[in-house]
């Protein structure tokens, strides 16, 4: 059975039907998963968001001991995204692994990421010399939080909330005029002195940017944490920052409501 389409947890349940190499493939991809998705839940949202730009993971063994086998994780990024895998990251992320993996009888007894080499073809002296860039490889499957997620545009979002916000800007964007519209930036990474955080929504309007955060079950308690990081937003030239809880967010009435006071007071 070919494994290109099959989800992880299927190969890991049965195992005996793959072929050691899909079993690799699926416990690696395993433990990104559920450590980004912790990491997520634990609040760290930037990290979890950048586990998931990972173009692929791996799981190198390295030694036995005590009955229980150690492997170094490693992870693939473009160049781009590599620069954000500080010591902090790599901590944090490290330590969510080693959550995940204690479960499973087997360790990370180490992690590091790598970029990804450029893939190159037979004129790429040419390319060099007449200022082309070669391009990076993009063949892996990107992992994404959780089992689904929606998609439009060609945009991901983490989840439904996040959708029905996305529905109701782009319909007010269509109903601006051309020269007076919004722009919508769903997921950006945005880098602020150490921080990179990632708001839910970028919208920028008559000149003006703002942000739009969908505040889930994990933001109670945080409210000390947010007040910093709007603070570093605004510093950084973030006009105005509102939050809508999700439980707002099941009637579409009530998100156009918070779409319409959003835009007013992003140009007031």
């Amino acid at each position: 059975m070919s494994a290109d389409s099959v989800p992880f947890q299927e190969i890991l349940k049965n195992p005996d039907r793959f072929t050691n190499d899909d079993f690799v493939r699926a416990r690696a991809e395993m433990v990104l998963a559920v450590s980004a998705t912790l990491l997520h839940q634990q609040g760290h949202e930037d990290i979890a968001a950048l586990l998931a730009l990972a173009e692929d993971c791996e799981l190198e063994y390295q030694e036995e001991d005590w009955g229980k086998a150690w492997f170094e994780a490693i992870l693939d990024y473009d160049q781009a995204h590599l620069v954000r895998f500080t010591e902090e990251v790599k901590e944090r992320v490290l330590a969510a692994m080693q959550q995940v993996c204690e479960r499973q009888n087997f360790g990370v007894a180490g992690l590091r990421a790598r970029t990804i080499l450029p893939d190159v073809g037979p004129d790429w002296r040419q390319q060099l010399a007449t200022g082309g860039k070669a391009r990076p490889s993009n063949h892996a499957r990107r992992m994404r939080i959780g089992p689904t997620h929606p998609q439009a545009d060609g945009l991901h979002f983490t989840n439904e909330w996040e959708w029905r916000v996305y529905v109701v800007l782009c319909e007010r964007q269509q109903q601006l005029p051309d020269n007076e519209t919004i722009g919508i930036s769903p997921l950006g990474a945005m880098k602020v002195r150490e921080h990179v955080f990632e708001p839910d929504f970028l919208v920028t309007y008559k000149g003006k940017a703002g942000v739009v955060e969908v505040d889930g079950p994990h933001h109670k308690g945080r409210s000390s944490d947010d007040k910093s990081r709007e603070r570093l937003l605004r510093n950084s030239g973030i006009k105005y920052i509102d939050r809508i809880d999700v439980r707002d967010t099941t009637t579409k009435e009530e998100v156009e409501k918070f779409v319409t006071d959003f835009l007013r007071h992003l140009t007031a």
